[in-house]
């Protein structure tokens, strides 16, 4: 089961202050939109589709448009602050944006719950074996796509036989 982080006020406070000092720190802006995506991510402590987040924001934003939104998560995506998952095509805070840099993100494609892991020598393999086959990954994470431990248990079991043939 991911870790939960606390979604007390001032923990997620303490969380926006630390994202608001490195943007001033490389120079950029966390402009009131940009803070409120990332406020609300805090605080769902889950991942959410970019239209879960309009309807969000637009309970105090009413004019908040689809670019808006997008334009947010690209700049926090670019700042190490919020996750892309490719795999559930959603986004997710990063809960150590401050910290120690993670390789893997773990998402549960059933209710996008996210653990975040760092196991450098992993993703060294990792990419040599993609080198190996002629390519480069494209990217500093690694997502791995699983149920986390409450949707496993309800989850009907699967047997999932995969062969390649040569």
């Amino acid at each position: 089961m991911p870790a939960k982080h606390s979604t007390s006020p001032p923990a997620i406070a303490a969380t926006l202050r630390t994202a608001e000092s490195l943007c001033i720190q490389r120079g950029k802006r966390l402009t009131p939109i940009r803070r409120r995506v990332l406020e609300i991510l805090l605080v769902q402590q889950r991942s959410l589709k970019a239209y879960e987040l309009l309807e969000l924001i637009r309970d105090d934003q009413q004019g908040a448009a689809p670019p808006t939104v997008y334009r947010a998560l690209d700049f926090l995506v670019d700042e190490g602050l919020v996750h892309r998952l490719d795999a559930i095509n959603a986004w997710t805070a990063c809960l150590d944006a401050g910290g120690e840099r993670h390789d893997l993100l773990v998402v549960c494609t059933q209710c996008g719950a996210v653990a975040e892991l760092s196991d450098p020598e992993l993703s060294r393999q990792l990419a040599g074996k993609v080198a190996n086959v002629g390519f480069m990954l494209s990217g500093h994470e690694t997502e791995l796509r699983a149920l986390c431990g409450k949707c496993s248990l309800l989850a009907p079991p699967h047997n999932h036989a995969h062969a390649h043939h040569g």
